[in-house]
């Protein structure tokens, strides 16, 4: 009898262990050959918006390798796209005839409807400038976006650049999308600072003026001599960052200028007009010593509040001088001292990790990060560095967004 209870008893165990165990277990999607890592209980539930510039592509991303929704683009894509919360996506497109048609280049922003119809279009490509890489919505519903300046070589040698070559230089604008106006402007044109000729405009000390930028930091000969990549807005602090690709580094503006202060040294919350209030990344640029962190840069974003690292930075050094990609997350110093570096509180690589153009990387909430491989595809990282998601495509990958599955711009993109 006492055996027979024993068995019994165990076995109504086993099954409820069994039982409790299968509820517990994640169903597993059927994966697309794409998909070469996938770690269903700790994988974030999240959709990537993909942006991708090899195909002109964008759309949502499920983790089985699958898409979720997919928009058709009148032209081809100028790298930056965003789903807002409206199901609506802001995007970056080129134009029939851009004139200055540097990689990232885009003439026109468009807000599309989940049908592919068109809801607003805004185009800014003449010979003298260009929309280019980025764009952010800001909580006004304003549009800041980058724009490449053409200046003639004159021009630029009299505030003394050292080649004889027009330069296209950056500059950031805000645009009304209720009236198509641009109510704000900053220009690095009216920041710049050399030591190479003392008989032209802005001639000074460049390491001890590290609010202004060096003209001659970059002598290339098709003129792209900052290549900006990104901007990043501060709601909190009403401040821009802008990722500066070929001067490896991330600069930062004050957003609360009017447009004649930020052609100046004053004004604004900071006092400072349109100089520079900090940069990071390669002390180089400002002939001062320290430890260079980045080699090629994208992606500056910072942490939302309700993510994991809230107010750090996260932004992808692509490595290109060491053939191997940083993921680092950083702490800025507050307030911005233009001799204190950030402080490095975590960051990811790994030996195939490696794009020496675009990619990208953002926080989720269950506190892993998604990150863009430019020339690969994706991954999904946890907090302790395991790889929980990987996808492996064909294409030229931008960056990639995460959408939690039931956020309010998934919601309404599907209603």
């Amino acid at each position: 009898m006492k055996n027979n209870l024993f068995l019994t008893l165990t076995a109504a165990l086993l099954f409820w262990s069994c039982s409790d165990d299968t509820e517990k277990a994640p169903v597993v999607p059927e994966l697309t050959d794409e998909v070469l890592v996938y770690e269903p209980e700790k994988i974030s539930d999240n959709l990537v918006l993909v942006s991708d510039a090899g195909a002109d592509e964008v759309y949502l991303l499920q983790k089985d390798g699958k898409k979720f929704h997919e928009w058709t683009l009148t032209n081809e894509l100028g790298n930056d796209a965003y789903l807002e919360d409206s199901g609506k996506l802001l995007a970056l497109l080129k134009t029939d005839d851009d004139k200055i048609i540097f990689g990232g280049s885009g003439g026109q922003i468009q807000v599309i409807n989940p049908d592919n119809t068109i809801d607003w279009q805004f185009v800014y490509s003449t010979e003298d400038y260009n929309l280019h890489h980025d764009i952010e919505r800001l909580p006004n519903g304003n549009i800041i976006a980058l724009v490449w300046e053409k200046k003639t070589a004159a021009d630029a040698q009299d505030r003394g650049y050292q080649l004889d070559k027009d330069v296209y230089i950056e500059s950031v604008i805000e645009v009304n999308p209720s009236t198509n106006q641009i109510v704000w402007k900053w220009s690095s044109w009216d920041h710049l600072i050399q030591d190479a000729d003392n008989t032209k405009m802005n001639f000074g000390s460049v390491s001890n003026n590290p609010q202004l930028i060096d003209i001659n930091f970059n002598n290339l000969d098709n003129g792209d001599i900052m290549h900006a990549n990104a901007i990043e807005y501060d709601e909190k602090n009403d401040i821009i960052f802008i990722s500066v690709n070929f001067y490896h580094e991330v600069w930062v503006i004050d957003h609360s200028t009017t447009t004649d202060q930020a052609k100046t040294d004053t004004g604004g919350n900071y006092n400072k007009g349109g100089n520079l209030l900090y940069r990071f990344g390669n002390p180089s640029t400002s002939k001062n010593t320290g430890t260079q962190l980045f080699s090629n840069n994208h992606a500056c974003n910072i942490i939302n509040d309700n993510l994991p690292g809230a107010g750090n930075m996260l932004i992808f050094n692509n490595g290109s001088a060491q053939s191997q990609s940083v993921v680092h997350e950083l702490q800025l110093p507050t307030p911005f001292d233009f001799n204190t570096a950030p402080t490095s509180v975590w960051s990811f690589t790994d030996a195939n990790l490696f794009s020496s153009k675009v990619s990208g990387a953002y926080r989720t909430e269950n506190g892993n990060t998604i990150i863009t491989e430019g020339d690969f595809g994706y991954w999904e990282v946890t907090a302790s560095k395991e790889v929980v998601w990987k996808y492996n495509k064909g294409g030229f990958f931008w960056r990639g967004y995460p959408y939690k599955t039931n956020s309010t711009a998934v919601v309404n993109l599907k209603n």
